[in-house]
């Protein structure tokens, strides 16, 4: 029967190659349903036994599944009932039979590092009747990238502007003392590049604080392999373990690498949020504008999402570095996804001031759109209510359309390129801004406060939005006025630029000591 939700429009400036070859060897992964619905996210704290028993797939038709696909001649290669996965290998002849589509070769122009040529198809699939019901994505056919890395390499010839180690930065948002993130793991998730050992304990030796623990976990045959282009995926990579290792060098960090694809997006994220030991964050700077995600895909990541809030993690994704309009033609507004998803903490950007003696010297709104850099993403969702913790915020509705939708994003942090972190990237030593900073800036500060407080933060949404009314500065928080993304403009309060503001990080680490952690759920026999 055909699957909506899996359908796929032509993608712009595609040149279509021809057919796949039918014998190439080709991956999907099956999403499914949950057996019972989770509980209101951020109210419940559960272990992966007890996510996988009352949450994840239902046993029958999860066999069911399994079976009908082995049936089908493919061969299975993960069968995770805690996370609603089954993966399955087969040719693309056989895969197009069993999904009734028709797969061809693609390529457009990509980021540096992108790839030559990908698997593309248009249209919707087919799910045999027979696992429909139970089915919520089926991923991995279609190949094209699927996200862009959202950060801002400094030009060479600024004139005079400052940028800043990650170590002033924290500094200037009071990031709890005493405490480096010890006894936490922070996972990363990265679609493309690498690093190396050598340049890493370089970087982290030049600033004078020890090496974090860095492992490189693969994903869908994804690995940690540099270009050797620090203009290309490497600086995503290298930019987002520097910024969040030199802010909690004594947390464990697990890189997660994927392809840049729907299927190895998802992946990635439920991998992450069900690994032993469980992160207590899990930062992603990688994003595209929510439509142009299919609806399977953006179910299938949300609900990874929900999986890691159930969990106890964190989970910070950048809002996008393309002002609200996120890079689309049309006009209109648009969110970054998985940014907008009501189960991250979404990240936006700021310029940031650091006094001569390095205390806080306020912020703007990044926006240097008008000099044809970028701008911080915010705005109002176009696929996502408004969820309970933000009710009273004063999201207002979407630019275009007026309609109410979750606002993003949650929170900031110093992204303008101008203000930009100094990095070191193959090398190359460099200035890098953009969202991408933030996701792991935050990340990093949620492993301190979680070290502190002792336990996990989960959905922080619940603690940040506490007492939150519409033009009123939210305690914690450094309130940005100033500045604008384009569509929306800064304001007392959330705005759809910088949320709720910059962090005052000794304020939010006592905030969260005085805040319970959720209750545990007990499985009764």
């Amino acid at each position: 029967m055909s699957f909506e939700a899996s359908r796929r429009t032509p993608l712009a400036h595609a040149e279509v190659l021809g057919p796949a070859d039918p014998a190439e060897t080709a991956c999907v992964t099956v999403y499914l349903r949950r057996r019972t619905p989770l509980p209101p996210a951020g109210s419940i704290v559960l272990t992966r036994e007890e996510l996988r028993e009352v949450h994840g797939a239902d046993p029958v038709e999860f066999e069911a599944v399994r079976a009908h696909l082995e049936a089908a001649g493919l061969r299975i290669v993960l069968a995770d009932p805690g996370s609603r996965r089954i993966q399955a290998e087969g040719t693309v002849a056989r895969l197009s039979e069993v999904f009734d589509t028709s797969v061809h070769h693609a390529r457009v122009r990509t980021a540096p590092g992108g790839p030559e040529s990908f698997r593309y198809r248009t249209g919707a699939l087919s799910v045999p009747e027979a696992i429909a019901h139970a089915t919520i994505a089926v991923l991995g056919l279609d190949t094209r990238p699927q996200a862009r890395a959202h950060f801002r390499i400094r030009p060479l010839a600024v004139g005079e502007s400052d940028s800043y180690t990650p170590l002033q930065v924290g500094s200037a948002y009071k990031f709890p003392e005493g405490y480096d993130g010890s006894g936490r793991t922070v996972a990363l998730i990265e679609l493309g590049g690498g690093y190396d050992d050598a340049g890493l304990a370089q970087y982290f030796r030049g600033i004078g604080v020890a090496a974090p623990t860095v492992t490189a976990v693969p994903v869908d045959g994804g690995s940690n392999a540099p270009t050797g282009s620090a203009d290309g995926p490497d600086g995503e990579v290298q930019l987002d373990i520097e910024v969040a290792g030199a802010l909690a060098p004594g947390a464990a960090f697990a890189v997660y690498f994927a392809p840049n694809t729907d299927q190895g997006f998802v992946d990635a994220i439920a991998d992450a949020a069900h690994a032993n030991p469980t992160p207590t964050a899990i930062s992603i700077s990688w994003g595209g504008p929510e439509d142009s995600w299919t609806a399977q895909s953006r179910q299938a990541l949300d609900a990874a999402c929900a999986d890691a809030v159930a969990l106890g993690v964190t989970v910070l994704a950048a809002s996008g570095d393309n002002g609200s309009a996120d890079g689309e033609s049309d006009g209109n507004a648009h969110c970054d996804f998985p940014a907008s998803s009501p189960h991250v903490l979404a990240c936006g950007g700021t310029r940031l001031s650091v006094t001569s003696a390095g205390g806080y010297g306020g912020e703007t709104v990044w926006n240097d759109a008008a000099d044809g850099g970028g701008a911080t993403g915010g705005g109002v969702s176009a696929f996502f209510p408004v969820p309970d913790w933000q009710a009273q915020a004063g999201v207002p509705g979407n630019a275009d359309t007026g309609s109410a939708g979750r606002g993003v994003p949650d929170v900031s942090g110093n992204a303008d390129p101008e203000s930009g972190y100094q990095v070191l990237v193959d090398g190359r030593q460099m200035v890098i801004g953009g969202t991408s900073a933030v996701a792991p800036l935050w990340a990093a500060l949620v492993a301190r406060i979680a070290q502190r407080a002792g336990r996990q933060l989960g959905l922080m949404q619940a603690v940040l939005y506490s007492g939150a009314a519409a033009g009123v500065a939210q305690g914690g928080f450094q309130d940005v006025t100033g500045g604008d993304n384009g569509g929306y403009r800064a304001g007392a309060g959330w705005d759809a630029c910088t949320g709720l503001g910059s962090p005052d990080g000794t304020a939010l680490a006592g905030l969260f000591a005085g805040a319970g952690e959720p209750p545990t759920v007990e499985i009764l026999a």
